[in-house]
């Protein structure tokens, strides 16, 4: 197999950045391009720095922007970078350079929800299908040409970390199927299609501007729920609600059937459409 690019570069973190990195070092016995990998985002327990350990990948951490954006910047060799679950903004000089292409994971059908925590936003909003988009970088954030996109539905009771689990997986899928194109220059991308001033979701929205709102529908207080529920991963703050006139800050929440009710202190429980209760505990502020 025959490519032009001399080296490739992944930048990301986490497990399928991981499976990614992997899959490009296997894959340098077909082209023989040099391989390395940069974490932008530090992480106590990194599975990549492990990864590039065990298979003599260089490893370099370059939190700064400036370090990494100047690193890059001065590569001469053609150059294929791979943007996977990472959140550098590439400068407009690094993209528009005739020997580096850059390609990007966004964990969304772009056009739709471009920017940050796109999976949160699709939840919140009542969306029953989401997916993943393989594009090209541009200037401009998450508008470059699309690669390949690999959709999934959203269940009911779906939250934030599960969907983005499915997520991840699906974008291992889609870079195995467009790499070859990519490095073969070969890839049919298609162009988005959006209005000039659609919605670009930036880190520091929070789904509801983080407050329960207890008036509201159940069903739309469930959705909210899901949308921040990251696990231990604490993407966002707790939200807050309030309850007979006292600030309160949600602690957990689930869904129950009717029978299992119980009269536990500092708990609410709201009817759901589908005859279940949405259970929250929280603890007074």
């Amino acid at each position: 197999m025959r490519t032009d690019f001399e080296k490739v570069v992944v930048i990301g973190y986490g497990k399928a950045t991981g499976e990614i990195l992997k899959y490009t070092d296997v894959r340098r016995t077909d082209y023989g391009y040099d391989l390395e990998f940069i974490e932008h985002e530090p992480h106590a327990l990194s599975v990549t720095r492990q990864i590039c350990e065990e298979r003599g990948i260089p490893f370099a951490s370059m939190p700064d922007r400036r370090e990494l954006g100047g690193y890059l910047a001065r590569m001469e060799e053609k150059t294929l970078i791979v943007s996977a679950s990472n959140n550098f903004l590439f400068p407009a000089a690094l993209v528009e350079r005739e020997q580096v292409t850059i390609i990007n994971f966004h964990n969304a059908l772009l056009p739709d929800y471009p920017g940050r925590n796109a999976p949160s936003w699709v939840i919140y909003q009542g969306g029953e299908r989401t997916g993943i988009t393989w594009h090209y970088v541009t200037a401009g954030v998450d508008e470059g040409n699309i690669i390949v996109q690999k959709s999934c539905e959203i269940g009911p009771d779906t939250k934030a970390y599960e969907l983005t689990q499915r997520l991840m997986d699906l974008a291992c899928e889609g870079f195995r199927e467009c790499f070859d194109s990519v490095l073969q220059e070969t890839a049919e991308a298609k162009p988005q299609r959006f209005s000039p001033d659609r919605k670009l979701y930036r880190s520091t929205e929070i789904p509801g501007g983080g407050f329960l709102h207890l008036e509201e529908e159940p069903e739309k207080l469930y959705r909210l729920l899901r949308s921040v529920d990251y696990g231990k991963s604490g993407i966002f703050p707790p939200l807050q609600t309030e309850v007979e006139g006292a600030r309160a800050e949600i602690l957990r929440y689930r869904k129950i059937a009717l029978e299992k009710r119980g009269e536990e202190a500092d708990t609410l429980y709201l009817p759901l459409a589908d005859g279940n209760l949405l259970k929250i505990k929280y603890r007074v502020l």
